[in-house]
Formats: C-alpha cells, sequence, structure tokens
C-alpha cells in the first residue's frame, strides 16, 4: 500500500513537471506582471528590441522577435517604473488589426510589432513593404504586409499565404 502510494505521487510530481515544462512564453511573462525588468530579463534575457511605449511617459516594449523563419514576437511592455504591465504575442491577426490606415507611419508599426522579417520596394505603386511571418488566425502560416507612401504613412495591409510552407516549393532537401 505504501508503494503505491508513493508510485502515485511521483506519477503526480512527473506530470506536474511535464506540465510546466510545456508553460507558453505568454503565461511565463504574464505571470511576471508587476514585477521589474530585472525578474523579465532573467526569465526571458536580454530583449532584441526596444522601442518607448505610446501613452505611457517614460514607458517601454522590449520585443522577442523569432524572425527570421519563427512566427512570434513576444512583447514585454513596461511602465515609466520599471515594472512590466502586460507580456503577450504581438504577431497575432488582432494585434494587426489595430493599424490603422492613413494615421500609422513606419514608427508605429515597427513599434507594435518590431523590425520586418523583409522590406520590397514597388516602384510602380511608389510604396514601400515590410512583411511579418505569422499565423493567421493562431493556425495558417502566411505573411502580414503593411504598405507604405512616400512620406511613411501606411496605406494598405494585405495578408498572404507564406510560400515558405506552400508544398509545391522545391526544397534543397527533397526526397
Amino acid at each position: 500500500m505504501r508503494a503505491m502510494r508513493w508510485l502515485a505521487a511521483m506519477t503526480v510530481i512527473t506530470a506536474l513537471a511535464g506540465c510546466a515544462a510545456l508553460e507558453s512564453p505568454v503565461t511565463k511573462g504574464q505571470r511576471l506582471v508587476g514585477n521589474d525588468q530585472s525578474a523579465v530579463q532573467a526569465q526571458f534575457g536580454p530583449p532584441r528590441e526596444i522601442y518607448p511605449l505610446d501613452g505611457l511617459n517614460g514607458g517601454v516594449r522590449w520585443l522577442y522577435p523569432t524572425q527570421p523563419y519563427g512566427q512570434v514576437t513576444y512583447a514585454a511592455d513596461f511602465d515609466a517604473s520599471g515594472k512590466l504591465i502586460d507580456f503577450k504575442q504581438v504577431l497575432r491577426s488582432l494585434e494587426f488589426a489595430q493599424a490603422k490606415i492613413g494615421v500609422w507611419t513606419k514608427d508605429d508599426v515597427l513599434r507594435h510589432f518590431g523590425k520586418p522579417v523583409e522590406t520590397a520596394y514597388f516602384s510602380r505603386m511608389d510604396r514601400l513593404v515590410w512583411s511579418y511571418r505569422f499565423k493567421s488566425d493562431d493556425v495558417w502560416p502566411s505573411l502580414m504586409h503593411f504598405y507604405f507612401d512616400p512620406a511613411g504613412v501606411l496605406q494598405l495591409t494585405q495578408i498572404t499565404p507564406d510560400p515558405l510552407y506552400d508544398p509545391d516549393r522545391p526544397r534543397f532537401f527533397r526526397r
């Protein structure tokens, strides 16, 4: 009987340890809300990009991108005192929907989503395009494109399938 209890306890402990290992970065980050920047840096390392946060004097956004091939960028938002106020994944359909045509500039897109995975210029349209890999509706491998006019104002957004995940695309190591 004692061996059965010990076995049951070890099974529960192992299962809980497995669940903790599978915890998403967003869940880990949200648990840190209210902590200072050092706690976030201890959990996720130094940020790859840092931008001022709109609406909060002295607030900053730390970005942890997985580009060029990853489809997520984690954002840690801090208030002026350096306390974490939000942690989220920003390369998502709902986040992209916040971009305002005719209002947002390249700086707004950069502060919100970070550096693009690729840029292109279409001379006939006179548009600079920034592209980000993401999963549309958290499922479909896609690219989000932001089209800017010569003044750097957002004029168009577009979602396309990500050719990197096209099954008909020739691959280097194909069987």
